[in-house]
């Protein structure tokens, strides 16, 4: 069995009163899918930012490829994030930037890379996600929201990490785009062999992209198992959620 390339080991996290996250375990190997399912308030952002290092845990660990990364800052935390890759849940591209721009933003930031090699290696990534050259100059506001989406997949994988986090990467989408986003995402996880996380609510979206679901409740992963057995977890909280009904354990978030 492939090691894992991440590990969250009983991460806790709270703010104030409000204990967050209450001993989340987690991993995922090079080249599985593992999509977290949990409500609004589940925690779900909070152990997103913990596993990037933008929070550290009150209590726990955070291992990256077989290191402790828990507490690094400086030089060692940007080795890390330097091998994943991030779609964030509203694509977050930079307004004041063309789609190119966007695309090689690691590239010409932190890389210090020729906007004109940014550039092509910009496009390159772009035909990926099955857009053109002739997108390249315009400004995110210019294009739909698929497109916006496929750019932001196209900047999450353009240095070919290691890992990389989905969030909410269907949202606002209708239901035809949506697949067909998930359809790239499948497409471009397998042939970087990456780990991927992804969190969502979307039902469809998870039973495609997802080797494994895992379900976040009130701080804790309360189930983990292979997405053909979603439909048959034996867990009340997973069913009510997985069907969307609002008799249950779960109290709707009003």
């Amino acid at each position: 069995m492939t090691k894992p390339l991440l590990e969250l080991i009983g991460v806790e996290k709270s703010f104030g009163p409000n204990h967050v996250l209450r001993g989340v375990d987690i991993d995922v190997a090079p080249g599985r899918s593992l999509v977290i399912l949990g409500g609004s308030g589940s925690g779900k952002s909070v152990m997103l930012k913990n596993a990037l290092g933008l929070m550290t845990p009150d209590a726990g660990k955070i291992v990256f490829d077989g290191e402790d990364v828990t507490h690094d800052q400086g030089k060692e935390r940007e080795a890390m994030r330097a091998r994943v890759g991030m779609l964030f849940q509203s694509g977050a591209l930079f307004d004041s930037l063309t789609v190119w721009e966007n695309v090689a933003f690691r590239l010409l930031n932190a890389d210090k890379m020729k906007r004109s090699d940014a550039k092509d290696q910009a496009i390159e990534t772009l035909k990926k996600v099955r857009l053109g050259a002739s997108v390249a100059d315009l400004r995110p506001a210019e294009i739909s929201g698929g497109m916006q989406k496929r750019v932001a997949l196209a900047r999450a994988i353009i240095t070919k990490p290691d890992l990389i986090f989905f969030d909410e990467p269907t949202t606002g989408l209708d239901p035809i785009t949506a697949d067909a986003i998930n359809d790239l995402i499948i497409e471009q996880v397998k042939a970087l062999g990456a780990a991927a996380v992804s969190i969502t609510h979307d039902m469809a979206s998870a039973r495609k992209v997802a080797d494994e679901i895992a379900m976040l409740y009130e701080g804790k992963i309360i189930w983990r198992g292979p997405a053909s057995e979603i439909d048959h977890s034996g867990n009340d909280h997973v069913d009510q959620f997985v069907h969307g009904r609002a008799d249950g354990p779960i109290q709707p978030a009003l």
